[in-house]
């Protein structure tokens, strides 16, 4: 390719100075065929014919396959193509399929506004990763969009079940005074369970929640996210003005923000289509087209049979939560939501906790636990321990301590008998004093603090002698050192 400057500079070289065709070539470093083509001299040298190539007997073939299936392979093109004759390399077929594959026709979109009141958008956020006690859990955060005032809702959640999907629905509903006619989702498994084609079997637990808000539930097709494209956009929205930037620690922290910006930022924001009105302005009106909120509204708590375990805990979401010590190993019903786990026995509630989102927590309350301290130690109160109270008034705490966990009680005691034998009484006594204190229970640390103690004391190491049984019954009769021989 030459420039403009440089076939005006060939013009003028030939036509003002007379310069000829070979010598304009060589001052301005050019073949003279291009010299002659910025001129108009002769006619361009004819292309050379393209040469046979061992593809060309299969074409026919390879555009009749690829018309009928526009997305199959080269190399699946070549195994056809070898068993009727074709005696090429892959590579000489894909650099020919590249240049005839038929290209995908650009589908075309209508653009729609939905009617006030008709239909509203679902779907989640990925926030990030959370501390909590015991490990770390995935936050999310909830939206769902009016299709045509696009009114936002939004809350953080921990988990992604069905439960909790119908809890933030609800929620939603009562926040926008009303609820549409649709609700859109994905294809998430705690919506729709099986889906062939336009057979689609939802979520019972769901598809219950719709029946009493009389809620029609609709899918977007698969793999069409254009067709969910308002609450996409609000996703968007929600990540560059409020998510950017910000760091959430934790759901109810994030949920005080989110409900701040969504009243100060997202509803008064001009509404896309109908500006200069506003997003509130424009849902003022959508409301009176809402259906009516059902009374009372639908409960949304999780219910699902529990049973207590040996040591009076139930299990919930990987953390235990205490019940009376009089119904272990008995049938309950566990009743749960975002923020209290219930334990019945029957209609009657027997623990009330709040929820706890860490991991492998214990969660406990007071009066749970002292009935299960009286009966371990009515069931053990042996002599050993009448001793070890009376050396040290504050041992009562350490057995609480390990009436509840830990090891053997039996074993525990024993160790401890072993200790103040070794250590005497008043070393034991401050030892045990000492780590009451401090709150610890493992014998370990009592073992620690009565050496130091004996340490603090000048006391002696003591020796824990092994001697058989006759031992005590022997008589050690005394020699004279004068009958040994000094050799």
């Amino acid at each position: 390719m030459t420039t403009p400057e440089t076939e005006a500079e060939i013009l003028r070289l030939y036509y003002a100075e007379h310069w000829r065709v070979g010598t304009v070539a060589g001052q301005l470093g050019l073949h003279p065929d291009v010299v002659r083509r910025v001129l108009g001299l002769g006619e361009a040298r004819p292309e050379a014919a393209p040469r046979p190539r061992l593809v060309d007997p299969y074409r026919a073939f390879i555009a009749e396959t690829l018309t009928r299936y526009p997305r199959l392979r080269a190399t699946r093109l070549h195994d056809m193509l070898a068993q009727r004759g074709y005696a090429g390399a892959v590579r000489t077929l894909r650099e020919h399929v590249a240049g005839v594959r038929p290209k995908p026709r650009r589908e075309l979109y209508l653009r729609t506004e939905p009617l006030p009141g008709e239909q509203a958008q679902v779907d989640w956020a990925y926030v990030g990763k959370v501390a909590v006690s015991g490990g770390e859990r995935a936050l999310w955060l909830f939206v769902i969009v009016l299709s045509h005032s696009r009114a936002l809702w939004g809350e953080f959640v921990f988990d992604l079940t069905v439960h909790s999907l119908t809890r933030s629905l609800v929620r939603a509903s009562r926040a926008f005074g009303g609820v549409p006619r649709q609700w859109l989702f994905d294809n998430p498994k705690i919506v729709v369970l099986e889906r062939r084609g336009d057979a689609v079997r939802f979520h019972p637990v769901l598809l219950d929640l719709c029946g009493r808000m009389r809620v029609e539930p609709r899918l977007c097709a698969v793999a069409r996210p254009e067709h969910k494209g308002r609450v996409e956009r609000a996703v968007r929205y929600l990540r560059d003005r409020f998510l950017a930037g910000r760091t959430i620690t934790g759901i109810a922290e994030g949920n005080t923000q989110i409900l701040r910006f969504l009243a100060e930022i997202a509803q008064p924001r001009p509404h896309p289509v109908l500006a200069p009105r506003t997003v509130a302005d424009v849902l003022a009106e959508e409301r009176h087209r809402l259906l009516a909120l059902p009374e009372p509204l639908p409960d949304t708590d999780r219910v699902e049979p529990a049973s207590a375990d040996s040591q009076a805990f139930v299990r919930f979401d990987t953390n235990r939560y205490s019940v009376p010590t009089d119904h272990a190993d008995r049938a309950l019903t566990l009743v749960a939501d975002d923020v209290t786990i219930r334990v019945l026995d029957g209609a009657t509630c027997i623990a009330r906790h709040q929820r706890d989102y860490g991991k492998r927590q214990v969660i406990e309350q007071p009066e749970h636990r002292a009935a299960l301290v009286a009966e371990r130690r009515a069931a053990r109160d042996l002599k050993g321990r009448d001793r070890l109270r009376a050396v040290a008034p504050s041992f009562g705490a350490l057995l609480d301590r390990w009436a509840l966990s830990g090891p053997s009680l039996a074993i525990q005691v024993t160790r401890a008998i072993k200790l103040l034998d070794l250590y005497g009484d008043e070393v034991f006594a401050a030892a045990v004093a000492e780590i009451v204190t401090r709150g610890l229970r493992d014998t370990g640390a009592l073992a620690v603090a009565c050496d130091r103690l004996r340490v603090e004391r000048r006391r002696p190491v003591p020796v824990d002698l092994h001697l058989p049984a006759h031992a005590d019954d022997r008589d050690v009769v005394p020699h004279d050192l004068e009958t040994y021989d000094d050799d």
